[in-house]
C-alpha cells in the first residue's frame, strides 16, 4: 500500500435495523488479511456462500508485511519427529508469560481466568487441525522450522522449546517474505473456491433484524457510495487492531506509542462497531510490540516494518545521556519495553527515543532490507540514517534530528556531554565484546538473542552478538522508539469467536477473529508466530460455529427448513 492510497472515510458505527440489502450471502467476512482469508476459506469449505469485504484497495493487511511464522503447538510435523508437546505443559508456559503476576504452576488454570484458560486450550486443541486443513486444500502449504526456539526456550515451563514454528512453503530461506507468500496462496484459493472478494469497501456498521440478531453490514467505498450486505448466518470481523488511530492509542494503550507497522487500514473499526453493538471490551491496554524507526512512524510511512531483528554486532542503543540502557538483542516485544520506562522523580519517559549507534564494520557486514533492520544496504531508503566521521559530528546530527521533531517527542534533547559519554560507553562495551560477556545486560546469552542477531562478519567474535565498535569513523546512528506490530484488544469473544456482551452472552450472528478482538495472551508474546498461530486456530473455530447459525430471513426470523 503506497502513501498516496486513500481509504474510505469513517462514519457512525451505530447499528441499524435493516431489511433491504444489495447483496445476500451466508457469511460476511470483514478483513482481507490472514484472519479474514482463513475465516472465509473455512466458512466456504463448510458449504457456505461467503462475501469478503476489505477496506484497502488490495488484500493482505498487516499479514502482507509479516514474515508469517506461525506458532502451532503439537503440530503434525512435531509429532512425526517424536517431539512431545503435552497440553498442560504448553498452557503452563503460556500462562507463565501471559499473567506472571497470577501464575501458579499447580493451579487447575495456572492462574489464568476461566476465559483465558478456555481460549488457550481452544488454541492448543485446534491450531494443528486448522493448519493441516489449509495445507491439504492448497491454501497455505508449510514447511516445518524444527530448530526455531520459543522466545523463552530456557524456561522450565517450556517442555517443547523448539519445533512449534511453521512457515509458508514457498518463503525465502531467510524466512522474511512469508506474508507475501501466504496472501498470494490464500487469496488464490479463495478466488478458486468461489469466495466473493470486494476491496475498497469500508464496513461502517452492523445491521440487525427486528429480533436484534446481526443480519449483515453496511459499507461504503472511497466515494462514499453505500452497499448493504445481508448475512443469512453470520458476520465475522477480522479487521485488525487500532494501531493507526492516534486517539485510541492515547486513550487505551498503557504506553506512549508513536505508531507501528500494522497496515495503515488498521484503525480500530471493530472496537467501535463491536462496542456499539454491545460487545464487552477486553485487553485494550496491551499490544504486540516492537522497536520502530521513529521518523518512519512520525511520517506515517506505510512501508514501515518493525525492527524485529536488530542486526549489527558492533552496534549499541544509547539514551540521550549517551549510555546503554538495555540488551539490544532482546526479542522485539520485550525490546520495546525499554522505551517506556518512567522516571517518577523527573516525571518523564527518559528513554522514549533511543539511538542505535554502529560503525563501518556493521554497515559492511550487517546491512539488510529484511525484518525492519535499520542498517540498510546501498540503494535502499536510508533517510533515517545519520552519518558522521566523529562521535562529536554524530552527536550534532542526532541533535539536529531531535530538534526537527521536537514538537512530536516532548522536546527531548541530548545531554551536553553526550559525545564524551558515548565514547566511554563504547569503551565499556568493547571490553565486553572482547571477553564475550556483557556484564551489564547479558547480551547474547539466551537462544532467542542468537536467533534475531542478523548477519555479522565471518568469523564472528566470542559472542556472535557483540564485536568491538571502531575507534574511528565513520559512525552511523538511527532514532528508535517503541511501537506496535498491532494492538491486541477489542471485543471479548468465546473460544468459538462469538462476540460476547456485558453478561458474557453471545451477540447472535456476530463473530471476531485476530487483532480486532481481545487476546487471551495479555502481555505475552510466546514465540515467533504467536500472533498468527492463534489467528488461524480461532478463524477455524469461528467459521465452524458460524456455519451452525440458523438461517435467518431479512427481517431476522429463523427461516423454515
Amino acid at each position: 500500500m503506497t502513501a498516496s492510497v486513500k481509504l474510505p472515510a469513517r462514519a457512525s458505527a451505530k447499528p441499524v435495523i435493516a431489511t433491504d440489502f444489495d447483496i445476500e450471502t451466508d457469511i460476511v467476512v470483514v478483513g482481507g488479511g490472514a484472519g479474514g482469508l482463513a475465516s472465509a476459506l473455512f466458512g466456504r469449505w463448510e458449504g457456505n456462500e461467503v462475501v469478503l469485504l476489505e477496506k484497502a484497495p488490495e488484500l493482505g493487511g498487516t499479514t502482507r508485511k509479516a514474515a508469517f511464522w506461525y506458532w502451532v503447538p503439537n503440530n503434525k510435523a512435531m509429532q512425526a519427529l517424536g517431539i512431545a508437546d503435552p497440553k498442560p505443559d504448553c498452557i503452563r508456559y503460556m500462562a507463565r508469560l501471559a499473567r506472571p503476576e497470577r501464575y501458579v504452576a499447580d493451579h487447575p488454570t495456572f492462574g489464568l481466568s476461566q476465559w483465558e484458560y478456555a481460549m488457550c486450550e481452544a488454541f492448543y486443541d485446534n491450531a494443528s487441525m486448522a493448519t493441516e486443513l489449509l495445507a491439504e486444500k492448497g491454501a497455505l502449504e508449510y514447511r516445518h522450522c524444527p530448530d526455531v526456539p520459543d522466545y523463552w526456550a530456557e524456561f522450565g515451563e517450556d517442555k517443547a522449546p523448539k519445533g512449534r514454528v511453521l512457515l509458508p512453503k514457498g518463503a525465502k530461506d531467510s524466512m522474511s517474505d512469508g506474508g507475501e507468500v501466504a496472501i498470494r496462496t490464500m487469496s488464490a484459493a479463495a478466488r478458486r473456491d468461489g469466495i466473493d472478494i470486494r476491496t475498497g469497501m469500508r464496513v461502517q456498521r452492523l445491521t440487525r433484524g427486528s429480533d436484534g440478531a446481526v443480519n449483515g453490514v453496511q459499507a461504503t467505498d472511497i466515494d462514499g457510495r453505500p452497499t448493504s450486505v445481508r448475512a443469512r448466518k453470520a458476520v465475522i470481523f477480522a479487521s485488525g487492531g487500532f494501531t493507526h488511530d492516534a486517539e485510541m492509542r492515547r486513550n487505551f494503550l498503557a504506553t506512549p506509542v508513536f505508531g507501528g507497522c500494522a497496515a495503515v487500514s488498521n484503525e480500530g473499526d471493530f472496537v467501535r462497531i463491536g462496542a456499539a453493538a454491545g460487545g464487552q471490551l477486553r485487553n485494550m491496554n496491551y499490544a504486540w510490540m516492537c522497536p520502530i524507526v521513529l521518523e518512519k512512524a512520525l511520517n506515517r510511512d506505510p512501508g514501515l516494518i518493525g525492527t524485529f531483528s536488530p542486526s549489527g554486532d558492533s552496534m549499541i542503543y544509547v539514551d540521550r545521556q549517551g549510555r546503554r540502557v538495555t540488551n539490544e538483542k532482546l526479542a522485539y516485544n520485550e525490546s520495546a519495553q525499554a522505551f517506556f520506562q518512567w522516571d517518577a522523580a523527573k516525571g518523564e519517559y527518559p528513554n522514549l527515543v533511543l539511538f542505535a549507534i554502529w560503525d563501518q564494520r556493521s554497515q559492511d557486514h550487517s546491512a539488510s532490507d529484511e525484518y525492519g533492520r535499520f542498517i540498510v544496504p546501498p540503494g535502499v531508503d536510508d533517510a533515517h540514517v545519520i552519518k558522521a566521521d566523529t562521535l562529536e559530528g554524530l552527536a550534532a546530527g542526532i541533535a539536529e534530528r531531535l530538534a526537527r521533531h521536537a514538537d512530536s517527542i516532548g522536546g527531548l534533547r541530548l545531554a551536553a556531554d553526550f559525545a564524551a559519554s558515548l565514547g566511554a560507553t563504547i569503551d565499556r562495551f568493547n571490553g565486553f565484546a572482547e571477553s564475550g560477556r556483557d556484564l551489564d545486560f547479558q547480551r547474547g546469552e539466551r537462544p532467542v538473542e542468537q536467533l534475531f542477531n542478523g548477519p555479522v562478519a565471518d568469523p564472528p567474535g566470542k559472542n556472535p552478538t557483540m564485536s568491538p565498535i571502531a575507534k574511528s569513523g565513520p559512525f552511523y546512528a538511527a532514532l528508535l522508539s517503541g511501537g506496535n506490530l498491532d494492538t491486541k484488544g477489542g471485543p471479548k469473544t468465546s473460544p468459538q469467536g462469538q462476540v460476547l456482551d456485558d453478561e458474557d452472552q453471545p451477540i447472535p450472528g456476530l463473530y471476531g477473529v485476530g487483532n480486532c478482538v481481545a487476546s487471551a495472551s495479555a502481555r505475552a508474546y510466546w514465540a515467533g508466530g504467536g500472533t498468527l498461530g492463534p489467528i488461524l486456530a480461532y478463524a477455524y473455530l469461528a467459521a465452524k460455529r458460524a456455519h451452525l447459525e440458523p438461517v435467518k430471513t431479512a427481517a431476522g426470523k429463523i427461516a423454515a427448513e
